[in-house]
């Protein structure tokens, strides 16, 4: 369910988790590791007696996230609440596009990873299930899996801002449009989702014509990292939670896909996808 292909669906999920803006900062800082950080992130690795007892707790606690599939049967009064918090995807889907998606420049041709990748692929597992569970885990739990992490972080070299490609300007702009976003505004933005929601326009057409478009122009890492990015925003901006599942994070994500890939829609396509953000956010953010 999750790969960074479809980073929107991610996206989505994590901005309505209490560890999700975590959990995109720890992906943001894997999508630019280089072969130099591995045997940084592999050294801090705790042993496997350590390991398989917080990965008892996660497992553990895995099976308490609630999902689209299991709330069939639960009465209507708590079906809304529910269905704004659980999540598309699963833990192990999230555990998999870590394996294959981030660190698929670490595996060979016979689907192998050395050692020392696969220590650090392990680390970052265990980073990533100690935030996405954040508040169903122990919190002894969500320190231990989390501090090898940490530890490793601290002696990784400095690395550049996210580089969101040959229209990061405008993407950043967006993005800082929405950290400053005031309570006053939130509600503009609630009912241009509303609007949209119930008139989408061809919205899921364009929407899928750009992640198209940025898998042949090979920006898929970079529009992943634009929808991280988003993560992030909209946490700042505190958005309400009923707010971003009713369809202000569909919205904010599509602007941000199309202009990661600006140069390559037709005009009617990212017309489709940024002019509702437009009219929730006003122009200026374009200029």
């Amino acid at each position: 369910m999750y790969s960074l292909a479809s980073a929107p669906v991610l996206g989505f999920d994590l901005t309505r988790l209490a560890g999700g803006p975590a959990t995109a900062e720890v992906l943001l800082r894997a999508l630019r590791l280089d072969r130099a950080d591995l045997a940084v992130l592999a050294g801090q690795l705790p042993g496997d007696s350590v390991r398989v007892e917080l990965w008892r707790d996660v497992a553990e606690a895995s099976r308490l996230v609630p999902s689209l599939r299991s709330l069939a049967g639960i009465e209507p009064g708590r079906m809304l609440d529910l269905v704004a918090t659980a999540p598309i995807g699963t833990l192990d889907s999230l555990l998999r596009c870590v394996r294959h998606d981030v660190m698929a420049w670490t595996w060979d041709g016979h689907g192998r990873q050395d050692l020392v990748a696969e220590r650090a692929t392990a680390l970052l597992c265990d980073a990533v299930a100690s935030t996405y569970l954040r508040d169903r885990l122990d919190p002894l739990t969500r320190r231990g899996l989390a501090a090898a992490w940490v530890a490793a972080v601290r002696r990784l070299p400095a690395v550049a801002p996210v580089d969101l490609g040959p229209h990061h300007y405008a993407v950043s702009s967006l993005l800082e449009r929405l950290r400053a976003l005031r309570p006053a505004e939130v509600p503009r933005l609630e009912r241009t989702a509303d609007d949209w929601r119930l008139n989408p326009m061809g919205w899921p057409t364009a929407m899928h014509s750009a992640s198209w478009a940025a898998y042949l122009a090979g920006r898929i890492r970079t529009a992943a990292a634009g929808q991280l990015l988003l993560v992030q925003a909209v946490d700042a901006a505190a958005i309400p939670l009923a707010v971003k599942a009713a369809g202000a994070w569909n919205l904010l994500s599509g602007a941000v896909q199309a202009l990661i890939v600006r140069d390559l829609l037709d005009q009617q396509t990212a017309h489709r996808l940024m002019a509702p953000v437009v009219a929730a956010l006003g122009p200026a953010w374009l200029a």
